[in-house]
């Protein structure tokens, strides 16, 4: 009976499958699980099905092991539902889908994650926040898996100057789930031949959190930004104006404060101390009509919201942000460019009629908008993609000298349409509250509904503008600001507005009250 057992035993064979998208190193992972399998005297097979591109799916790599005895086994292809012992993630939403296959089982499953995330389709479409719930992600897992590893690998690896499958590799090494010694697991990295010293750092960081357990479970949450004034360098009388606009700030509300301390920093970074004394002089507009036992909830918005709207997307703006040292070194670091590698970089444009007017002077574009045939005349000449290299002296130049036109912005036809649209919302919402200042507050939430650039802009203000239609229906209703935020919602959901449009029919339905 014993040796039966023992024979049963050693016939058993693990199955291990690795969700992972393009560029996590799913394909390096199997090959050095199948090698490590092989070095401990294992037979090992190893299978893959292909994901769809752009993270509507992650490849399926598929490992079976066993001892090997000199008796053949029968390894199947593909993954079964309820038959996995262990599931290697490659992201955290990948592990809540495996969940939700039923791939991870409480009786059996090791269930091991990186608790970074990379935003799916799904959620980017979505024109509001549509990021799915982390920690709904990891409270359905440490409940489907027998066991349940999730810590940032993406973190552990970049920070070793490797790749995630380095990462997950020393997790499941720390794991033990595999019967393996971590010298074979680390002779298997050596023998790959490629970055050894970054992946055996990765591996060796990743296997000591796994095995001390000292990890945080990555939970997203609403981080208010920090209170305090920033320390700044450059011409003195500039630092004391921007102490002088941060210590007004300072003196808010408290649950004003870390809000209005953002949104300062930002419109100042987008244009000037003078933009941000302008920021401040228009919040104080709304705090005003505020009060402690109303939560500051107006100002609150009114400080997220108004710095937004005065931070508006346009050409001035993204050549700006396009040749600025730090986005250089960034993709540098992102890409993993070397001294003796060469990046080129390429960007993409598309402009249009509009977008040439508004950085126009205010008449001049004006002039040119007013006239239909001039207009068509110029969009025909400018509206077709454009490719500039800014990694050339003549790209990189083009739209640094773009973005150095930035103090003479306020004088250009697209600041002005904005900032009249902006003070007709802002009017809006400052009028409403000194009647019904819930419904205030969610006139201030719909400018969430404003973003992008170009179309995607133009798209916007039209789902903005047919939000705030419904006001006239929800005049003097006691629930208008739940009825205000459910069209806000519905316009947030789908890119077609089809929700919206059923939303106001519902609104025009109601009965007055």
């Amino acid at each position: 009976m014993a040796k039966r057992m023992k024979a049963k035993e050693e016939q058993k064979i693990i199955k291990l499958a690795i969700l992972a998208v393009g560029g996590q190193g799913g394909g390096v992972l199997t090959n050095w699980i199948t090698d490590v399998a092989e070095r401990n005297g294992y037979l090992a097979q190893a299978t893959s099905v292909a994901g769809v591109a752009q993270r509507t799916g992650a490849t399926i790599y598929y490992v079976e092991m066993c001892q090997d005895t000199g008796r053949r086994p029968v390894f199947s292809l593909a993954p079964a539902q309820g038959d996995i012992d262990i599931l290697i993630a490659a992201e955290l939403m990948e592990a809540g889908r495996a969940v939700m296959r039923g791939f991870v089982t409480p009786d059996r499953t090791t269930l091991i994650a990186s608790a970074h995330r990379i935003a799916a389709v799904s959620e980017k479409i979505e024109p509001g926040d549509g990021r799915a719930d982390s920690p709904t992600v990891h409270r359905n897992a440490r409940e489907a898996a027998n066991r349940y590893i999730c810590f940032d690998m993406e973190k552990v690896a970049v920070e070793a100057g490797s790749v995630i499958s380095s990462s997950l590799f020393g997790a499941l090494a720390g794991s033990g789930a595999l019967p393996f010694p971590r010298e074979s697991y680390e002779e298997t990295i050596e023998a790959s031949g490629r970055g050894v010293k970054a992946s055996l750092a990765a591996f060796g960081r990743a296997f000591d959190l796994t095995v001390s357990g000292e990890r945080v479970e990555e939970v997203r949450a609403n981080v208010a930004p920090a209170s305090g004034q920033i320390a700044v360098e450059g011409p003195e009388r500039l630092v004391a104006r921007w102490n002088a606009l941060s210590a007004r700030a300072e003196a808010y509300p408290e649950p004003v404060r870390a809000m209005a301390l953002a949104g300062l920093r930002k419109v100042v970074d987008y244009q000037d101390l003078a933009y941000g004394a302008a920021y401040l002089d228009r919040l104080e507009r709304a705090l005003a009509l505020d009060s402690a036992e109303k939560g500051h909830a107006l100002g609150e918005a009114a400080a997220k919201h108004v710095a937004n709207a005065m931070c508006y997307d346009d050409i001035l703006r993204v050549a700006d942000l396009k040749t600025r040292t730090a986005r250089a070194e960034r993709i540098r670091r992102e890409m993993k460019v070397g001294e003796a590698n060469v990046l080129q970089v390429t960007e993409f444009f598309h402009p249009r009629v509009e977008e040439f007017c508004g950085t126009l002077p205010a008449r001049l574009g004006r002039f040119i908008e007013n006239r239909p045939g001039l207009a068509r005349w110029v969009d025909r000449r400018i509206n077709r993609g454009r490719r500039i290299r800014t990694d050339s002296l003549f790209g990189f130049g083009a739209l640094w000298l773009i973005g150095t036109l930035r103090p003479w912005r306020r004088s250009l036809l697209r600041h002005q349409v904005e900032e009249a649209h902006l003070e007709r919302w802002y009017a809006l919402a400052l009028d409403t509250a000194q009647r019904d200042y819930a419904l205030a507050v969610e006139i201030l939430n719909c400018r969430r509904l404003i973003k992008g650039y170009s179309d995607t802009h133009v798209r916007a203000h039209s789902k903005f503008d047919r939000v705030l239609s419904g006001l006239t229906l929800l005049e003097g209703r006691d629930d208008a600001a739940d009825w205000l935020r459910r069209l806000r919602d519905a316009a947030l959901k789908d890119e077609k507005g089809e929700m919206l449009d059923g939303a106001l029919k519902t609104v025009a339905t109601l009965e007055a009250v």
